[in-house]
């Protein structure tokens, strides 16, 4: 009897523990089990598909449920209360959570805490459909926000030997995609047995990845040598940020004594130019630091994040603007639903393979890369506005899939490049900022244009021209030059 029930126990048992063990498998591989990289793998796996099962719930709600006339009215009123506020709240999201470095593991525990009890806010109102919905919305996209910046955060701190940050932000981000595409329709039966379930679904999903968040190692709480980043373009900005850096004071002041025997050797050599630069050398007196450093993040950067904020501006744009129009204007033969999900799996398949060539490219040249991604994807928009039709715009979504994942891989490489240890975590915070409120400013164009295929694709083809044209130059003149802070960690 008992070794029959062993033997039951343990038939019931290889359904979950075998894939648990698969997944585990292939997330620790190469060293990512020893370094962490391989629990934060999984937390941020965790961490989408229940944001993904939230979006089931709310699109089901918002969109799917009432006439497209009365939807586009419900999904503006839906970005007027929760994504304009968002766009003013998401860059304080950075700066606030640069101020708690050594609380990352309770600071991701508790954004999953936060849209646990939100989902359960949501289960309750789209039964309803009472207006709390909106601000607890609202809280979901601010607490998915701040997870967002402190996983940038935490992964240069669990790099396996011999991991390139850009393999390890592939790796993060192709677990996320699968989990995502497994819980997307899971969220959609659930959502056929009621419209809360998805979100009690997406409860019990936070509720493990608060618990996950405590398993990453101790290390990703540690801020030693982090300060904070300015995004900058040039050298007169950075010698504005070393000049606002520090002040003339005596040498007679033991209070600045006490603080220049604790400075690193890095920064005397800095106070050392600044004096030579200013005739202060032998006049008793000595620059004294006043407050956090600002380093500019160079060139490259800069130019590399305007790009992809032009990308994701467009995929903003797509997201809305094709949501809208395919359910009024289905691809030939299809239904509404059928068409917007060929053209989501088109664009998650994009995602996937250029997250997956962004892991192979690992960094190489990544200012060309950005230029030729983005170069594709503008000559691809254009020709689905001129050739509207259901192939193109099939063939759109994938290669803006690919441009998306793609170009923001070879921008982590850049920022892993050009941009020094210490700040490098600050500039990963404020760029993911801006790049979240650039998709919100192009799902807001999105919603106002008129439901008219060449139109919308002509708009959209023009922000990421925009993008590529004001970048292609100093991009490529950038990648001549090579790295101009070569400090790869």
């Amino acid at each position: 009897m008992r070794r029959a029930a062993r033997v039951v126990g343990r038939a019931l048992r290889t359904p979950v523990t075998g894939p648990a063990r698969g997944i585990r498998k292939v997330t620790h591989a190469q060293g990512a089990g020893e370094s962490g990289l391989g629990r934060l793998i999984e937390l941020h796996g965790v961490n989408g598909a229940g944001d993904v099962m939230i979006t089931v719930a709310l699109a089901s709600t918002v969109f799917f449920s009432v006439p497209t006339d009365e939807a586009r009215g419900r999904v503006a009123l839906y970005l007027a209360v929760t994504m304009l506020p968002f766009t003013l709240l998401a860059p304080v999201v950075g700066p606030l959570l640069d101020r708690l470095p050594h609380g990352r593991r309770a600071a991701m525990a508790g954004s999953m805490l936060a849209r646990a009890v939100l989902a359960l806010v949501l289960s309750g109102a789209v039964a309803t459909g009472s207006l709390e919905m909106y601000p607890a919305a609202l809280g979901v996209l601010v607490a998915s926000k701040a997870y967002g910046v402190v996983r940038s955060a935490v992964v240069p701190r669990l790099l396996p030997q011999g991991f390139s940050l850009v393999k390890a932000n592939s790796r993060v981000t192709l677990g996320g995609l699968l989990a995502t595409g497994v819980a997307a329709p899971v969220g959609a039966g659930l959502q056929m047995i009621g419209p809360g379930w998805p979100l009690y679904g997406a409860c019990l999903l936070f509720l493990g990845g608060a618990f996950l968040s405590f398993r990453l190692p101790p290390k990703v709480d540690s801020a030693r040598g982090e300060r904070r980043a300015l995004l900058a373009a040039d050298e007169q900005h950075l010698a504005a940020a070393v000049d606002a850096r520090w002040d003339p004071v005596t040498t007679d002041d033991k209070t600045d004594d006490k603080a220049d025997s604790t400075d690193n050797k890095e920064e005397e050599k800095d106070r050392d130019r600044d004096r030579d630069r200013d005739g202060e050398r032998g006049k008793g007196k000595e620059r004294r630091r006043k407050g956090p450093g600002l380093r500019t993040v160079g060139p490259a950067v800069t130019h590399a994040l305007a790009a992809n904020a032009c990308v994701r501006c467009q995929s903003g744009f797509l997201i809305f603007f094709l949501a809208f129009l395919l359910r009024e204007h289905p691809l030939t033969g299809q239904s509404a639903a059928v068409s917007l999900a060929v053209v989501g799996v088109a664009a998650g398949a994009g995602n996937a393979l250029g997250t997956a060539v962004g892991a192979w490219l690992r960094a190489r040249a990544p200012e060309v890369i950005i230029v030729t991604v983005v170069g594709a994807l503008v000559a691809v928009a254009v020709s689905a506005a001129v050739f509207f039709g259901a192939a193109v715009v099939a063939v759109l979504g994938a290669v803006a899939g690919f441009t998306q994942a793609l170009a923001k891989l070879s921008l982590d490489a850049l920022i892993q490049r050009d941009v020094p240890e210490p700040v490098r975590t600050s500039a990963f915070a404020r760029s993911e900022t801006l790049l979240q409120m650039a998709w919100v400013v192009g799902g807001a164009i999105g919603i106002a244009l008129p439901l008219r295929g060449p139109l919308g694709l002509s708009v959209g083809a023009l922000i990421v021209a925009l993008g590529w044209l004001t970048t292609v130059r100093a991009l490529l003149a950038s990648a001549r030059r090579g790295a101009s802070h070569p400090r790869v960690a």
